[in-house]
């Protein structure tokens, strides 16, 4: 992922497919396999933060 990019909700969802695919195939190294994890596990708490900030602000919209 390009770093100088902002990371979006989609391209974070896109890239943990990416990384869950790998881990399936067996195909990568152990260290490898760490890494990835690592990765993914960044990328759901990214996810998961975005999705909290989307419900409470549909919360605040919906209270007007």
């Amino acid at each position: 992922m390009d770093k100088n990019k902002e990371m979006t909700y989609e391209s974070a969802i896109k890239r943990l497919e990416e990384i869950v695919d790998l881990l399936e195939k067996n195909e990568v190294s152990l260290d490898e396999s760490m890494k990835l994890f690592e990765e993914g596990t960044k990328l759901t708490a990214f996810c998961s933060e975005k999705l909290k900030n989307a419900q409470q602000k549909i919360t605040e919209l919906t209270k007007e």
